[in-house]
């Protein structure tokens, strides 16, 4: 006679808690999983009248794979737990709570550092990390995570932590800067300059303008870097303008309370009037002394990074040497955007930005859910969960997916993760107006074939070289519709409820 008896159980993951501070803690139970054995007992009579039994035999379970899960790790304690906590709304947004895939939420500030929380997201199950925020706990997060080849999507703006497998979510110098690079090869522009604040910054924005015009097939752009002083900047920038100083260096001063003026600290600052700002100075645009018998710049645009009295100082040293548009094409980073209402003396610049059309959406659905406004870095965490959430359910969270050429379209417009950890994003090109503001000019592309590989003088699909003469153009380009990924981290009809209980999946 044969008996079986199988004893089975289903594994599942331990359940994550959070308390109202926002913590994440893992809860105490632990997976279980009950093997099932089957074992045959037979008994039958042999010769001479002995019975002969059979020993038990066990087979082994059949794994069962637990639910992918989804990590993420920011500072939700010490002096940046207003950023984190804000971080994690915009994660909630797209990862509802009620919704698979489940997100464990740790804090990168713990005493036990950014290591720790990185190996709770691992016992924890989770597939790929979203976060941390720095570039110092990217690094520490990335040691744990990259020798078991978890997925990092960091949120630092620091380039120099993009490697293989962890990608720099936050908006980089480098971004800016090819992008612009590209914009102004379709404006004809080919030499390329940079006069840059000796600052990390302004070395982050030198070595994109480098990269960019290599892979542009371009010369290597001729890069100055200056300090806060006024006669280092004089100087300086006459070097790298060739031209000479023979009328002396008076006619480089700063405008007259330019201290009031926005700065890099507060480039927002609403004193004086914009005439005692970063760029309302009292000259006016017609050269004189020696500059006006300047031969022309050996280069066709110029990168800035400055904002402030140095920006003012800068102005005055452009408009000394004869530097602005149309001659040459000024080019600038998003944080003018700021302050682009008293940028008048820049007329016909051109700075990147998002298009808060696009983003308009996404921040109404976040203040319905929370009540204010998410701030610029979240956007990132919002990107980020969303997109892994789409690829999880999808079962297609691999490198290969990640990386796609097609890129993915969220809340601030399409970007790509670079196989070397670097992003590709598709920013507007603002242009400033005579007296100040701007106007969108080039919109952001929806194909993220880079410019850098066409020929200078080709049009890119959604993008057109803007007048040579510096005129602002009436009406911004419309993009022809193209094919962009089937998974959309971001979509109007995505957030088309109120509030974050009734959100629906990509």
């Amino acid at each position: 006679m044969v008996s079986q008896t199988s004893l089975s159980s289903m594994s599942r993951s331990g359940p994550y808690s959070r308390d109202g501070q926002g913590h994440g803690k893992r809860g105490s139970s632990r997976t279980a999983l009950a093997v099932g054995i089957f074992m045959f007992l037979g008994a039958c009579s042999g010769e001479n009248g002995h019975e002969r039994a059979t020993s038990p035999v066990a087979t082994a379970p059949v794994p069962v794979e637990k639910p992918a899960r989804i990590g993420l790790i920011v500072p939700l304690s010490g002096p940046h737990a207003a950023i984190g906590q804000r971080m994690r709304d915009a994660a909630r947004l797209a990862l509802p709570e009620n919704q698979t895939p489940s997100m464990d939420v740790f804090d990168s500030a713990q005493p036990e550092g950014p290591v720790h929380a990185a190996r709770q997201a691992l016992a924890a199950g989770d597939k790929i990390v979203l976060g941390p925020l720095t570039a110092g706990d990217t690094q520490a997060v990335a040691s744990v995570l990259q020798p078991v080849s978890v997925p990092e999507l960091a949120f630092t703006s620091d380039v120099a932590q993009a490697k293989p497998g962890v990608w720099v979510m936050g908006l980089t110098p480098e971004q800016q800067v090819r992008r612009l690079v590209d914009a102004a090869r379709l404006d004809g522009r080919k030499r390329f300059a940079a006069f840059l604040p000796d600052t990390a910054l302004g070395h982050s924005m030198g070595e994109g303008l480098t990269l960019a015009c290599q892979e542009a097939g371009l010369e290597t752009p001729q890069i100055a870097f200056h300090s806060s002083d006024l006669n280092d900047i004089t100087q300086k920038m006459a070097q790298l303008s060739h031209h000479s100083l023979a009328g002396g260096t008076g006619a480089a001063q700063a405008s007259p309370g330019a201290e009031s003026g926005p700065s890099a600290v507060d480039p927002l600052n609403d004193g004086d009037e914009i005439g005692a700002s970063a760029v309302k100075s009292e000259h006016t645009d017609q050269p004189t002394g020696a500059a006006s018998e300047a031969s022309p710049p050996p280069f066709d645009a110029l990168l800035l990074g400055d904002t402030g009295l140095d920006l003012a100082r800068v102005i005055d040293a452009l408009r000394t040497n004869q530097l602005l548009v149309p001659q040459v094409r000024i080019l600038g980073p998003m944080l003018w955007r700021s302050f682009d209402a008293k940028l008048g003396d820049l007329r016909g610049a051109w700075y990147v930005a998002f298009d808060e059309k696009q983003r308009s959406g996404y921040v109404q659905s976040y203040q319905n859910a929370y009540q204010q406004k998410p701030s610029p870095v979240a956007d990132f965490a919002y990107d980020a969960a969303a997109l892994a959430g789409a690829l999880i359910r999808q079962n297609k969270l691999n490198v290969a997916t990640l990386t796609q050429r097609e890129g993915y379209l969220g809340v601030n417009g399409l970007f790509h993760l670079r196989p070397d950890g670097r992003m590709t994003r598709a920013l507007g090109i603002y242009q400033i107006a005579p007296g100040g503001g701007s106007q969108l000019i080039v919109p952001a592309s929806r194909d993220l074939a880079p410019a850098s590989s066409q020929p200078a003088g080709t049009v890119v699909p959604g993008q057109q070289a803007a007048a040579s003469s510096g005129a602002v153009q009436a009406k911004a380009m419309q993009t022809p519709p193209t094919a962009v990924s089937d998974v959309a981290v971001w979509s109007p009809s995505r957030h088309a409820a109120v509030g974050s209980d009734a959100l629906s999946t990509p």
